[in-house]
């Protein structure tokens, strides 16, 4: 297992020359199945936050989430593998057979050992295991399932698409909450820095079960409101927690040169790349966050004006959302760039929240518009220029995303447009 580096200063690539180019892309999320479907209803502002429907929410504090719906399991993967995976494994399952269909790849376009696979996980199989805990103390060991040896694991979804796909290269996973989606991208570009053909990467999670619902509330930054419109609000003056979701993104990544021999349709670039760590609680010190946004930008040799629009993080509370803010203004000047948090429309997804969002930027940097935050109404106190109502029309080639995990992890992506790719 990889985990995030835990030194304050920027990590950028370490070697090789290669260009990672993001060919396919799969995604299942609260408000769209598909990558194209999702767009749709996100340009559309359609969210997907309602109250949960997996189980009866009546006895938690916070009842609302993003849920993934119309997802048949038996429609998508083998049945001999339902019995095996979590939700999770499912979506990742899913998403990787998307992601290499929208690429125009199968299982034999590369030996096996020149394509690879790194996701990132913040959960694991919360329900699977759930459930067979639930066998263990209401019933006995006998009825505990033997795959629950690895369907809970935060591993188990790099492993699940690399047996289904045989994918014999590296393979790993990044634990890093809400950082780790862009985590596990850049380790993905990486490793094609180094050589290898072919990664899939990205992330899913799926944590919405009694179980999992109890781990995140007890972090006590998930909002109590009912209504959806007002449950989940970035950067807005009554902000007080987001919203859960389940879902995320499994993109394909290539060396460019090999993308363009095959004559494959790219939808862009992973340009740069940094990540930070922020020092303890209470010991005074500035957050991290500009110095990965910066550390990105230099990775991918752009000035903070080739930016066309910025993904933010968006964690709906007062104090983590001043500090983005604060960031943003430092590096691009006060309203010095769009700004949006689309997953106002899903919740946050956790590892797939990222993976997600970059796939928002590339489709936004394709069709020119970056899509609106939705049901934020006041933003009094920031000196950024958030996106709400309605989609914005843009003009560039280059997008930044952010994303922040408990605990201090602070990752920045920059990606550019098929143009430019």
């Amino acid at each position: 297992m990889t985990t995030a580096p835990t030194t304050a200063g920027p990590t950028t690539t370490v070697s090789g020359t290669a260009r990672a180019v993001v060919t396919g892309v799969g995604v299942l999320a609260p408000n769209g199945i598909g990558a194209e479907e999702y767009w749709a209803a996100t340009l559309r502002g359609e969210s997907g936050i309602a109250r949960i429907t997996r189980f009866d929410p009546s006895s938690y504090p916070s009842r609302l989430a993003g849920e993934v719906t119309g997802f048949s399991v038996r429609d998508h993967i083998p049945s001999r593998l339902v019995p095996q995976t979590d939700r999770t494994t499912q979506f990742a399952l899913a998403g990787a057979d998307w992601a290499l269909a929208d690429a125009g790849l199968s299982a034999d376009s590369l030996p096996a050992d020149e394509r690879g696979v790194v996701t990132a996980s913040a959960s694991g199989g919360f329900e699977f295991g759930q459930r067979e805990l639930g066998h263990l103390w209401g019933k006995d060991p006998k009825h505990v399932s033997a795959y629950m040896s690895f369907a809970w694991f935060y591993a188990v979804n790099s492993g699940q698409v690399s047996i289904r796909h045989d994918l014999r290269g590296p393979t790993g996973v990044l634990v890093t909450d809400q950082a780790g989606g862009l985590d596990a991208v850049a380790q993905a570009r990486r490793r094609i820095r180094r050589g290898t053909p072919l990664m899939l990467t990205g992330g899913m999670d799926a944590s919405l079960c009694p179980y999992g619902l109890a781990a995140q509330i007890s972090a006590g930054i998930l909002s109590g409101s009912e209504d959806p419109t007002r449950a989940y609000l970035p950067f807005d003056a009554a902000a007080d927690g987001h919203v859960p979701g389940e879902g995320g993104a499994i993109l394909t990544l290539e060396d460019a040169d090999r993308a363009r021999q095959r004559g494959a349709r790219v939808h862009g670039e992973i340009s740069g790349y940094a990540a930070t760590f922020d020092p303890r609680p209470g010991s005074g010190r500035p957050a991290n966050l500009e110095r990965a946004v910066r550390g990105a930008l230099d990775d991918a040799g752009l000035r903070p004006g080739d930016i066309a629009f910025v993904l933010a993080d968006g964690a709906g509370e007062p104090e983590p959302d001043r500090v983005e803010a604060q960031a943003l203004a430092a590096v691009f000047g006060p309203g010095g760039v769009p700004v949006s948090v689309p997953k106002t429309m899903t919740g946050r997804l956790y590892s797939g929240a990222a993976p997600l969002d970059l796939v928002t930027a590339l489709f936004g940097l394709r069709d020119g518009v970056v899509p609106p935050t939705v049901h934020v109404e006041e933003t009094t106190g920031h000196d950024i220029d958030l996106v709400t109502g309605a989609p914005r029309p843009v003009t560039g080639d280059a997008a930044l995303v952010l994303a922040r995990g408990r605990g201090g992890f602070n990752s920045a992506m920059v990606v550019r447009g098929p143009s430019a790719a």
